[in-house]
């Protein structure tokens, strides 16, 4: 698995009318099931007057995904919106599209459209973010090497996050996972142990 991702940074929504059915597309960053499913409770009391909250996420732990069609024909709503997901490859993100019913169907392949175009809108309007990945490593620093602690800086691949100063000088980094070999590597050249 890579230790970098990208995800949306915050919420975004989209509304478009198709065949006087209106469709709101909501996007937004997500960690786990549970947060999801209370985000959606309070969307469905939002919204309450509308006939559909169709939904899916991905999350980044266990590269898991849900969708769900909510009461629409199977596979018109929940699959569509996850593969907008997929197509912006995103982690760690949901989208709700709500619908309210105009009266006009639109058929099994006019949903899914309608679906995935909403979702995948509404993804265009969103601001992204990368994330990485980071190991926390915690490294020995006498006083005669601070100078050279300073240099194994490097974001977003080398982040210091705590100076610890005493008996022992302890330095605490993120290091992104695959940068983790190279920064020890660095390590045994400068002569810097790890606590």
């Amino acid at each position: 698995m890579s230790d970098h991702y990208r995800t949306l940074a915050t919420r975004a929504e989209h509304r478009v009318k198709i065949e006087r059915s209106e469709f709101l597309g909501i996007a937004f960053p997500v960690t786990s099931e549970e947060q999801f499913f209370e985000e959606l409770e309070q969307m469905q009391k939002r919204w309450f007057d509308a006939t559909h909250h169709c939904w899916a996420f991905r999350l980044l732990a266990e590269n898991r995904a849900r969708s769900s069609d909510a009461g629409e024909p199977s596979g018109t709503a929940g699959k569509p919106i996850l593969a907008a997901i997929e197509g912006a490859d995103l982690h760690d993100a949901a989208v709700v599209v709500v619908r309210w019913y105009g009266g006009i169907k639109l058929g099994t392949g006019g949903l899914s459209r309608a679906y995935r175009e909403t979702a995948a809108e509404t993804l265009r309007t969103a601001d992204v973010v990368d994330r990485y990945l980071y190991e926390r490593l915690n490294v020995i620093v006498p006083f005669d090497a601070l100078g050279n602690v300073y240099r194994l800086i490097h974001p977003p691949d080398v982040l210091l996050v705590a100076e610890e100063y005493g008996e022992e000088n302890v330095f605490a980094f993120d290091v992104r996972e695959s940068a983790v070999d190279a920064f020890k590597l660095r390590l045994r050249e400068l002569r810097l142990t790890l606590r």
